[in-house]
């Protein structure tokens, strides 16, 4: 892991971008895991750990529309809370995660270990939705490696 974030933090540093996350699902893990690569604050600028829907609206300009709408755990919201963070931040990279790590909290439409990853690079901004296996920290390690390696892929 320590490889996979040196290689995404020099991508960043050659194009003088930084980067931000916005997680729920993760709790904060991606952004640990950026920040315990030494230098990492050349291009790593913050996170907003929003895990209630409340924190989403207010912190992240996720409407209110979208998580009626569709749920704090879809593209929509995923989509807006990588926009939402790399504007609230300031970074040319946002990223962002929203899923159903379990054991509870699964439904028929979002079962334990669905997981929609965001990404906000450049002028782009796209999401892909994962279905992982596994207890809670299974899925979030899994999440952890999927968003940094599309992101290291996208960078390239």
């Amino acid at each position: 892991m320590e490889k996979l974030v040196s290689e995404i933090g020099e991508l960043l540093v050659s194009k003088g971008w930084t980067m931000s996350t916005a997680e729920s699902c993760t709790g904060g893990l991606v952004a640990a895991t950026l920040t315990d690569v030494s230098g990492s604050s050349r291009w790593f600028s913050g996170a907003i750990v929003a895990y209630s829907n409340e924190i989403k609206m207010a912190m992240l300009d996720v409407s209110e529309k979208t998580l009626i709408d569709h749920g704090a755990v879809s593209e929509e919201t995923v989509l807006e809370m990588a926009d939402g963070v790399s504007k609230k931040l300031g970074t040319q990279v946002g990223i962002s995660l929203s899923g159903v790590a379990g054991p509870t909290g699964g439904s028929a439409e979002k079962p334990v270990g669905t997981v929609w990853m965001g990404w906000h690079i450049g002028d782009k901004t796209f999401a892909r939705k994962c279905l992982f296996s596994g207890d809670r920290a299974a899925v979030k390690k899994q999440s952890l490696e999927y968003v940094l390696e599309t992101l290291r892929d996208q960078l390239l």
